[in-house]
């Protein structure tokens, strides 16, 4: 048994060190940008947690529920529909709105508790 491929397609796969250094710098600059984007997605992520934050201590203080589906459903709307304006798969956009909507409840929920 030997640890080479066996796919016909992972054996064609050409070295990063075997393309055009024109091709290799396009790479970087493009992975330099998805690092940039990455950044700027956790900073917009935390921002967004403090205000969730903020809800959620409010909900507390005045004995709201964690949850609001109806808000829920309204934002999963909103963000399918700018998704598929921005050409983003609404499919991705929903399950991502989701994690982070259980996320924010989950803190909502431990603030309630506390």
């Amino acid at each position: 048994m030997t640890d080479q491929p066996t796919n016909s397609a992972a054996a064609a796969h050409t070295s990063l060190d075997e393309v055009a250094p024109d091709v290799r710098d396009e790479l970087r600059c493009l992975r330099e940008s998805i690092d940039n984007f990455d950044a700027a997605v956790v900073h917009l992520l935390a921002e967004r947690f403090k205000a969730t934050q903020r809800v959620g201590k409010l909900k507390a203080e005045h004995k709201l529920p964690p949850a609001d589906p109806e808000r829920e459903r309204d934002q999963i709307r909103r963000l399918r529909e700018l998704a598929a304006g921005a050409h983003l798969d609404p499919v991705f956009a929903e399950k991502f709105l989701n994690f982070i909507i259980a996320e924010v409840i989950r803190h909502h929920e431990a603030m309630a508790r506390s």
